[in-house]
């Protein structure tokens, strides 16, 4: 099964050899499992022909928001209402989980209640689960026919399911604790609040769960639908 990854962002340069582009990270979070992979970077207008060019997607985090004005969001967003009109199956993390939100219909906001940062207690599909964050931006409104299946205490829309065919999900099961640790060093430090990534960073040798939400997307993927 061929998944076609949607790359939205690239990780920081001095992380990036390292621990891999955001793409990558994916390919590395479901190795194993039977998928082969193709990256298109969309962030740099490199666009897949069609919706057919894979068998399932995936889109991922970023830096940037969905709302923003940025030549490639309007085209990702048709390319999203596309890959939903063939019925194959779609993935989105953080950035993806919101511009897929938006592209059908809900809305994406700045929240006023902060950043959610590193490992944080999350309910989904009724598993307590914990998964690092890295968002300030959140899934306000949701289209008409997003079912929530996650939450938290600070996220009320966490995950979302639409028809069986999507699956979308704040949080960054990709994100390992030394990639938390990083974007603390690079892109924290006068973003967000001190105290809070202060607090993550103690929690960076703290278990998280993203092995069972690479089960859990490897599974979406390969369900048999109609």
């Amino acid at each position: 099964m061929k998944i076609g990854i949607l790359q939205t962002g690239h990780s920081p340069d001095n992380m990036k050899e390292a621990m891999g582009d955001y793409g990558q990270m994916f390919e590395k979070l479901l190795d194993n499992r039977g998928f082969t992979f193709q990256i298109w970077s969309v962030v740099d207008n490199e666009f897949p022909a069609s919706a057919m060019d894979a068998d399932g997607w995936l889109i991922t985090g970023s830096k940037f928001g969905a709302y923003e004005d940025h030549d490639w969001i309007a085209p990702l967003e048709e390319l999203i209402r596309a890959i939903r009109e063939t019925g194959k199956p779609l993935v989105g993390v953080c950035f993806g989980h919101q511009i897929i939100a938006q592209a059908l219909g809900g809305t994406v906001e700045k929240f006023a209640g902060g950043w959610a940062v590193g490992r944080t207690e999350y309910t989904i599909e009724g598993k307590k689960l914990a998964l690092n964050a890295w968002h300030q931006d959140q899934v306000t409104a949701l289209p008409a026919d997003a079912k929530v299946v996650g939450s938290s205490e600070f996220c009320a829309n966490a995950a979302l399911l639409y028809d069986d065919n999507i699956w979308t999900i704040q949080p960054h099961p990709e994100f390992g604790h030394d990639f938390i640790d990083g974007l603390i060093r690079t892109r924290g430090r006068g973003v967000v609040p001190d105290r809070q990534l202060d607090a993550a960073a103690a929690l960076l040798d703290a278990p998280t769960d993203n092995a069972k939400i690479a089960d859990h997307i490897a599974d979406f993927f390969k369900k048999e639908r109609s």
